[in-house]
């Protein structure tokens, strides 16, 4: 075919774009779906039927004898041990994080600077994350035990106690040491989550502030704690939601007791399951209540949505 001819032939005005197969209609959607099935399945609908289950009157054998309106909700709130439980929830959640946070600070700063041995630091940092929360919790019963505990056994031998002592019978002796365990166990995570944040913080600025004549206090407040402040608040947030939500380590070391007066929102909503199934899917509703206008409260002072000037 000749140039002439080919020049000669009419020339389109404009051309129809071609179809888009579905997976292009589709979008993000067939990459997303898997995650969103997932949430609706593990997330939501729990939810759904623990608001539902709250309104039902359920036999403690679980069959279900009707509605049971606002009943078991005002039950629940007529329970003379929930205004404790509440504050005792309280009081654990913030001496838990709080401790947790400072000192997995103090850890992460440990772990970013340069020492012989500081790889098997880390790894042995890994191990109360690496074992199961229960376990922990229950390892830590027996040590503690009054009449086989390895703890009594040894403050007795070396007279530091006249005989052995029930630490986990008493309020006033579980409620630290339960604490202490939670922090042991929460510290992997926090402190791993502040170290990578102190990793990005780039070392021009901290030469920069060194050629500035600024001490290392100054350094660390005006440039380390700003720049650390978004691993801290994920740190702080995830705490908040899983100290206040633990059950392993309260119930494997008292269940609880004696009565209620270990336990937080999380296990008295477990004890009230043994009695009444409605009530108990009442005070979960409230939990989860409360969790969610901790974080969003949490999140609201932070400002975690303003942006760094």
């Amino acid at each position: 075919m000749s140039l002439k001819s080919t020049a000669a032939r009419p020339r389109r005005s404009g051309r129809r774009a071609p179809a888009r197969s579905a997976a292009g209609r589709l979008g993000p959607l067939p990459w997303i779906g898997p995650a969103v099935l997932l949430i609706l399945f593990v997330v939501l609908w729990p939810v759904y039927e623990m608001v539902r289950t709250s309104f039902l009157r359920i036999s403690t054998s679980g069959f279900v004898r009707g509605s049971a309106g606002l009943d078991k909700y005002r039950k629940l709130f007529g329970e003379s041990d929930l205004g404790p439980v509440l504050l005792r929830t309280a009081a654990w959640t913030g001496a838990v994080v709080g401790l947790t946070m400072l000192l997995s600070l103090a850890l992460a700063q440990l772990f970013n600077q340069r020492y012989p041995g500081r790889r098997v630091t880390r790894w042995a940092l890994i191990a109360p994350w690496a074992a199961s929360v229960l376990m922990t919790a229950i390892g830590f019963k027996w040590m503690l035990n009054q009449t086989a505990g390895v703890l009594n056994t040894a403050m007795t031998d070396l007279g530091l106690i006249d005989g052995p002592q029930d630490w986990l019978g008493r309020p006033s002796t579980a409620w630290p040491w339960m604490t202490a365990v939670a922090v042991f166990v929460s510290l992997p995570f926090t402190t791993y989550t502040l170290l990578a944040g102190l990793q990005t913080v780039p070392a021009e600025l901290y030469e920069a502030a060194r050629v500035d004549g600024a001490s290392p206090w100054q350094t660390y407040l005006r440039i380390t704690l700003p720049l650390l402040r978004p691993a801290f608040l994920v740190g702080v947030v995830i705490n908040l939601i899983n100290v206040f939500n633990s059950f392993p380590v309260i119930w494997g070391m008292t269940q609880g007791g004696p009565s209620s007066d270990t336990a937080t929102t999380t296990v008295f909503m477990y004890q009230l399951k043994n009695t009444d199934i409605g009530e108990s899917a009442a005070m979960s509703v409230v939990n989860f209540a409360l969790v969610v206008l901790m974080v969003l409260a949490f999140l609201r002072v932070s400002r975690w949505n303003r942006e760094e000037s």
